[in-house]
C-alpha cells in the first residue's frame, strides 16, 4: 500500500478508533499514556485507544481518559465491527516515565493494560512499554502491523528507567 492510498486516523488522548478499512493507519504520540492496539487479523478489523490514567479512583467516571473505560469501549467496538473475541490480539505501547516527580504513572498505566488483557483472556503478542522517551506509534488495524518511533534523548531531569526487553519483538522501529 502506498502512502497515497492510506488514510491516517489520529487517536488523541482519551480517544479510540476502530476500522475494517485496509487503507486506514492509526497514529498517536505517547509519553506516560498507553495505547492498546487490538485486532482480529482473521476478520481484518481492529482499533487503537489512548488512555492517560489507569483508573479514576471513583466508580462513576465514564471518561475515556481512564483505561478501564477505554479498554471496554475498544473491545466492544471491535466486536461490533465483526471481530471474534477468540481471535483478538493486542500490542501495547507507551507507559514511559516522563518525570521524576511523584509516582510512576506510566508504569501504572502499563501494568493496568497488561492485567486487563490477561483478565479478559486477550493475548498481548508484543509490547514496547516503559523507558523515559515519548513514542510515535502507527498501527494498521486490519493486519495488526505496528511501527514506532522513539524520541531520541532523555527528557530534562529524568533518570533512565531500566525495563526488560519487549516480548515478541515483531515491532518495526523506524
Amino acid at each position: 500500500m502506498s502512502a497515497r492510498t492510506s488514510k491516517t486516523v489520529t487517536v488523541v488522548q482519551g480517544d479510540y478508533a476502530v476500522s475494517a478499512d485496509p487503507h486506514v493507519v492509526m497514529s498517536t504520540v505517547l509519553g506516560s499514556c498507553v495505547a492498546v492496539c487490538l485486532y482480529d487479523q482473521k476478520i481484518g478489523v481492529g482499533g487503537m485507544n489512548h488512555f492517560l490514567l489507569a483508573s479514576s479512583g471513583t466508580a462513576k467516571s465514564d471518561d475515556l481518559k481512564y483505561g478501564v473505560n477505554a479498554m471496554e469501549l475498544l473491545i466492544n467496538r471491535v466486536l461490533r465491527a465483526g471481530g471474534d473475541r477468540r481471535n483478538l490480539q493486542a500490542k501495547l505501547f507507551g507507559g514511559a516515565r516522563m518525570t521524576d516527580h511523584s509516582r510512576d504513572i506510566g508504569r501504572s498505566n502499563a501494568d493496568f493494560a497488561l492485567e486487563f488483557l490477561e483478565r479478559e483472556g486477550i493475548a498481548c503478542v508484543s509490547q514496547s512499554l516503559g523507558g523515559d522517551k515519548a513514542r510515535r506509534v502507527q498501527f494498521t488495524p486490519t493486519t495488526g502491523a505496528a511501527r514506532q518511533l522513539q524520541v531520541v534523548g532523555p527528557a530534562p531531569d529524568i533518570a533512565p528507567v531500566k525495563r526488560p526487553p519487549p516480548q515478541n519483538s515483531d515491532i518495526t522501529l523506524f
